[in-house]
């Protein structure tokens, strides 16, 4: 099942993380110099202030603008044992296609054939936003890649990468792209509208005292029932750094706790962090969002599991009690 490990980086292989300076990438160096690995090549836009504090101690050999990284491959021919490639263009307000097909798309395409040339094993970010409004379920089977609906631009370009992948004749030694569900914890403090809940709730709580739920706009779902897949980044990070070092099969995978979770599970998980009783209440989900809007997801974790994966993820409770307690309120990052 497992490929031999020939194309596994040893300390002398560089690593490249994109969306290095970003909420996952920035936990998938700290994750990597855990396990000892400095030779790291970041690439991001760096110009970002707001994302400066993600990689403050943090140990790497180089920072690559975003733009000038493909330019700087061809002049220096770093050797280059893996490539975590995380970066995206991630919000899902932003409603301008061209934005998502030129970050999302064409260069993930461009990193792709970079790694075919190079004999690179790459694992690149998709997203549970491919799936739409689950008609076809939250399988991460390549028969139904073609026929999903995603219901915005952001999930629509992850989509027609994955769809893109699937059609090649050509691929990396190893490739994985990861389905990402409801990702939250520390290094988010950047993200603004587009931060998790968790987060949202926290300032809420601090600043108000409660916490604003959305209404629910959809029947058979009642108010702060909506349910999604939240996981913790230090679960997505130790998934991402096991499948570089076993390598199983090439494929697209779902990364989720395999369980879904209401909305109001989590603002109820964030009181009991602060140690406060909850007070949660109900607004109207903006007009911008309200016909695009998941009431539900829910990973199907059995391809992971079945290629060896076997770790327990964190269960909401656990993962949003360490982020409070340990990240949130005390402004430390990961």
């Amino acid at each position: 099942m497992y490929k031999d490990k020939k194309h596994i980086p040893t300390t002398g292989n560089n690593i490249v993380v994109t969306g290095a300076a970003g909420f996952i990438g920035s936990c998938m160096v700290s994750y990597l110099n855990h396990k000892g690995f400095n030779n790291l090549i970041l690439v991001d836009e760096f110009e970002r202030l707001d994302k400066t504090n993600n990689l403050q101690g943090k140990k790497f050999l180089y920072k690559i603008e975003r733009d000038l990284f493909f330019s700087w491959l061809k002049d220096n021919k770093p050797e280059i044992g893996f490539v975590f490639h995380l970066g995206a263009r991630t919000d899902t307000t932003e409603f301008d296609y061209e934005v998502h097909e030129r970050l999302n798309l064409e260069y993930s395409k461009d990193l792709w054939n970079v790694c075919i040339v190079g004999n690179i094993p790459m694992l690149y970010a998709s997203s549970a936003a491919t799936y739409g409004p689950g008609e076809l379920g939250y399988k991460d089977d390549h028969n139904i890649v073609d026929r999903l609906q995603p219901l915005n631009p952001y999930g629509i370009s992850k989509n027609e990468f994955d769809k893109w992948v699937l059609k090649q004749h050509s691929s990396p030694p190893f490739w994985a792209g990861l389905k990402f569900f409801n990702v939250y914890g520390p290094n988010e403090y950047h993200k603004g509208r587009m931060a998790s809940v968790i987060f949202h709730s926290f300032n809420q709580i601090k600043n108000n005292g409660f916490v604003n739920l959305f209404k629910s706009h959809k029947a058979g779902y009642k108010d702060g029932q909506q349910l999604r897949d939240f996981v913790y980044v230090k679960d997505v990070v130790q998934v991402c750094y096991w499948l570089m070092e076993n390598q199983p099969m090439s494929a697209l995978y779902n990364l989720g706790t395999g369980k879904a979770r209401s909305f109001y599970d989590l603002a109820a998980s964030t009181f009991a962090g602060l140690d406060q009783q909850p007070d949660i209440r109900f607004i109207d989900m903006p007009a911008d969002i309200r016909e695009k809007y998941q009431y539900f997801t829910e990973a199907d974790m059995t391809k992971l599991k079945s290629v060896g994966y076997n770790t327990a993820f964190y269960s909401l409770e656990e993962g949003v009690n360490d982020y409070v307690k340990n990240y949130l309120a005390t402004g430390n990052y990961y």
